[in-house]
């Protein structure tokens, strides 16, 4: 697996592997492969979001520290 896989791309791959799998598409052979590829695809997305969320939460935390407070006055 690229180190470098977007999330929209790890996402859309996943799409396509459940969609198969819903289908009948993947043949019993193949079937473990994408179950494993699949769980690959999972961990990039769910790091990547919680990369994303521990982001916008220091962005968070630094404007509040920026912004002045509104009791005082």
């Amino acid at each position: 697996m690229s180190a470098k896989i977007t999330y929209n791309d790890a996402f859309t791959e996943l799409q396509q592997i459940v969609s198969d799998i819903e289908n009948g598409d993947i043949n019993i052979d193949a079937l473990g492969e994408k179950i494993r590829r699949a769980s690959e695809l999972i961990t990039v997305c769910k790091a990547k979001l919680t990369a994303s969320e521990e982001e916008v939460e220091k962005l968070l935390a630094k404007l509040e520290e920026e912004t002045p407070s509104s009791d005082a006055g």
